[in-house]
């Protein structure tokens, strides 16, 4: 491929997304459909929606529901932490299906992606002392994998934890969001972080987690080498 990478921006409702795929537009339509097969779902069963803990899908779910909803069990929150996870995953899927060598989405700093080449996901655990901005390192054959972040200080996700920064790293995009939400949710202080890393690292399905509160970096399981973006 050898060619810079080129990110565009695709605003849908209240989601935003950068995405690096040649097919652009399957990777675009299969969100707006997707997110109307969501929507759909949601106004048969509204419960959904609002559960904070998990919860059965009905028999006639579509598929973007079931995949939220089996992250949620596995992880132990509501299904909606998995959303966009589940979403980003889904527009790659397209993207690929539709011929594209490679691609990447990132839905509000969670990501899936599927690579032809090395590339560098830029993380940002805010405020947190001299860190800096950190990246994890991934070579094409480390892909598809999913890299999903949360945290209690940065965002407009619902979190119940005072994280700087929470990254799970999954091969299921929905169940990296879920732990991702989780992992963000157990940490109020530095002490927290060692719990949170040991018991969000023994999720199955979880190859790695990184934990960042106060200028504290924690680290577990399998994760790509970190480097410092500039």
């Amino acid at each position: 491929m050898n060619r810079k990478r080129v990110y565009r921006t695709f605003i849908h409702k209240e989601a935003v997304f950068r995405i690096c795929c040649e097919p652009f537009e399957a990777v675009t339509q299969e969100i707006v459909r997707q997110r109307a097969i969501l929507e759909d779902y949601i106004r048969r069963d509204p419960h959904f929606q609002h559960s904070l803990v998990p919860l059965a899908v009905k028999a006639d779910a579509p598929e973007v529901a079931r995949r939220m909803a089996r992250a949620a069990k596995i992880v132990g929150v509501g299904p909606m932490a998995a959303v966009a996870g589940a979403m980003a995953q889904l527009a790659v899927e397209a993207g690929l299906q539709a011929g594209a060598a490679e691609a990447i989405v990132d839905n509000g700093g969670d990501i899936y992606l599927q690579t032809a080449e090395p590339v560098i996901i830029g993380l940002y655990p805010g405020g947190s002392g001299k860190i800096g901005r950190l990246a994890f390192s991934l070579q094409a054959c480390d892909t598809p994998l999913s890299i999903c972040s949360s945290s209690g200080k940065m965002g407009h996700s619902l979190s119940f934890g005072q994280c700087d920064l929470a990254t799970v790293v999954a091969k299921d995009a929905a169940l990296a969001d879920a732990a991702a939400t989780q992992a963000a949710n157990l940490v109020k202080t530095v002490a927290d972080v060692e719990p949170a890393l040991n018991k969000m690292v023994s999720v199955d399905g979880v190859s790695g987690v990184m934990i960042v509160k106060n200028g504290h970096v924690g680290l577990a399981g399998k994760l790509p080498p970190l480097v410092k973006m500039r």
